[in-house]
């Protein structure tokens, strides 16, 4: 692996998005590693370019004509590397999630144990799950043949069985998957990847019957015992059988590679990485998100654990009309300050589908897109619960193998209530005309409980700095913590809901100039604060009673809390809309309800929202 030296002056890092190739370049300065500029092309990935490289190159040009700085060779072959002293740079690094990124099947024997850890396992590695096999998952051993054949994956990952217990059942599943003979994805003639993470029993019969087939790789057992998971040998092996077997298959990628300094990474993964950096640097429970234009990603950081979910039909381009099918016009149109025909909406995201690198050109536009974001973030936090669940079925386990029916099914640990930060990352929240709208997009999605620091991605480029962390980390957190995070400001909510109008909760504010604030809010309330960025603020927070605002330290709801402020370009924002969010159900009610609480918080700032849609 490259080494990073002191002599290091320039970095160059991409990320090949399914919509856009976006390119940030690093220097080194007096105060640390910093940001300079950013530079984006759209990705070449389809015909009728069909290579990658190009629309790489095309990003890095945009950062060579504003710096004046030469990175590019001449003839086309790649980066110069590393700097002489007046162009190129010392370290070029990317990430891809272009092609639709790194697509798998999984298999375990039991859907809510193995089968649900190998997921996890899949998805920390970056890839979308396209489906799970299980034992229990109520399809004949026909229907899953004809499954795995209908699907082609990039690569499967089996697990299943504790170490040293019965290997029937995973040699079972093994040969249902051979007999299927699966396909891959791209690269017609070579063995698709696959990664055995089961019980070590088993691995001489799974070698043996799958040697032959398949481009296999048996690493430690996912779960060598039910109270156990052990994902990170599958992760590993995910990684570079997707650098071996599928990068080098994909249109340009193979030249990619050759330029890249280090392994190219899943985005999702890099992204995922600088979550936990920012759960290292303000220990608290995190939660983050990645809206991109094909998919959807989670991340969560609770008591130590990294899990990742992937939503790969919700997001704001290619997968915008899936967002509106699976969340439901009504719910979308439920945050339209205006009236808009059904039809007229379908028209106009279909339209973003097919021309994804369009951007809004008008306020209704904005305010449409704004929209469709709150439902595809809403839904890729309801999907990331259903995974971050607690181990199952460590108290259900029997010697006799009918114990994976009686499974009991627990709750996510989740706890908005818990979350101490959220940041969000994509390029809707990152390129918002205003952060305040960002924030409040995120707010009105996964509306946060108790008093929660709130982050955005800058221009976007928490994925760069996730992978150069694996190489520099020194540079990663230096430029991280400088110029990639934006401290929006805090959110301070009550969960539970009450009749609008009817007293909420107060807020006492200690500024940090020594002004003290005393602020009331009422059911329905929300406002918004100025603390600048850099400056904090003491909070006393009083809930009516049967609203709480934080936990004892025996874990029991409490409706008192004090706490620090976080300042922000957006300040404190006081939400007493109610957790779960209330909205007017009569649609006049609603559109007055939304205007008022737009201008609240002056969510479009510069217009009069209320003039422009107030005569409809």
């Amino acid at each position: 692996m490259l080494k990073p030296t002191k002599e290091m002056q320039y970095i160059m890092a991409t990320d090949v998005g399914s919509t856009t190739t976006k390119a940030r370049f690093f220097a080194k300065k007096e105060n640390g590693w910093r940001f300079v500029v950013a530079g984006e092309a759209p990705t070449t990935v389809e015909a009728p370019f069909e290579d990658v490289t190009m629309g790489v190159m095309n990003a890095i040009r945009e950062v060579e004509e504003i710096t004046g700085h030469r990175i590019l060779k001449p003839d086309g072959t790649g980066l110069m590397i590393p700097y002489d002293g007046e162009k190129g740079v010392d370290l070029y690094c990317t990430t891809s999630s272009a092609g639709g990124g790194l697509q798998m099947m999984v298999g375990g024997l039991v859907r809510s144990m193995t089968a649900e850890s190998a997921n996890r396992a899949a998805l920390g590695a970056g890839a979308i799950v396209m489906d799970t096999l299980s034992v229990d998952d109520g399809r004949q051993p026909y229907e899953k043949i004809k499954r795995i054949r209908s699907l082609r994956p990039d690569m499967m990952l089996l697990a299943g069985g504790t170490d040293g217990g019965d290997t029937e059942h995973v040699i079972e599943l093994a040969e249902l998957i051979k007999s299927a003979q699966p396909k891959p994805r791209l690269g017609i003639g070579y063995e698709l990847p696959f990664v055995y993470a089961g019980n070590n029993k088993a691995v001489s019969y799974i070698e043996d019957l799958l040697k032959t087939s398949f481009a296999l790789t048996c690493v430690e057992n996912i779960r060598p015992t039910l109270e156990i998971e052990n994902n990170e040998p599958a992760r590993h092996a995910i990684h570079k059988l997707f650098m071996e077997h599928v990068m080098s298959h994909a249109p340009g990628y193979n030249k990619l590679m050759k330029w890249a300094s280090i392994d190219i990474m899943p985005t999702p993964a890099a992204e995922g990485m600088a979550i936990q950096l920012l759960e290292k640097n303000y220990k608290k429970y995190s939660l983050g998100v990645g809206l991109g234009g094909a998919t959807t990603n989670v991340y969560s950081v609770w008591e130590g654990r990294f899990v990742r979910s992937v939503s790969a039909n919700l997001g704001m381009s290619y997968s915008i009309t899936n967002v509106l099918k699976e969340a439901g016009i009504e719910n979308v149109m439920r945050w339209l300050p205006f009236v808009l025909n059904p039809q007229d909406l379908r028209n106009r995201l279909m339209n973003k589908m097919i021309r994804p690198t369009t951007i809004p050109q008008t306020l209704e536009e904005l305010i449409i897109e704004h929209s469709i974001a709150r439902e595809a973030l809403r839904l890729g936090l309801r999907h990331h619960k259903s995974i971050a669940t607690r181990l199952k079925g460590a108290k259900q386990y029997h010697d006799d193998f009918g114990w994976m029916f009686d499974a009991v099914v627990k709750d996510t640990y989740i706890d908005m209530l818990q979350i101490g930060c959220i940041a969000g990352t994509g390029g809707l929240l990152s390129h918002a005309p205003d952060r305040v709208q960002s924030l409040i997009i995120l707010t009105d999605a996964f509306q946060p409980e108790g008093v929660t620091y709130m982050f955005q991605d800058s221009v976007f480029m928490m994925p760069h700095l996730g992978v150069l962390s694996t190489v520099y980390e020194e540079a990663a957190l230096q430029i991280f913590d400088k110029d990639c995070l934006v401290k929006m400001g805090t959110v301070v909510a009550p969960r539970g809901v009450g009749k609008l109008g009817s007293p909420c909760m107060d807020v006492k504010i200690e500024m940090p100039d020594g002004n003290i604030l005393n602020e009331h809010l009422d059911f329905g309330d929300i406002r918004r604060i100025p603390l600048e960025e850099g400056k904090e603020a003491k909070l006393t927070i009083t809930t009516q009673r049967d609203l709480a605002i934080g936990y004892n330290v025996e874990m029991k709801p409490v409706n008192t809390r004090s706490d620090v402020a976080m300042g922000g370009v957006v300040g404190i924002v006081l939400d007493a809309r109610g957790r779960p969010l209330i909205l007017e159900t009569e649609p006049q009610a609603r559109k007055a309800q939304l205007l008022n609480w737009f201008k609240k918080v002056n969510l479009y700032p510069g217009v009069d929202i209320n003039k422009i849609f107030k005569e409809e």
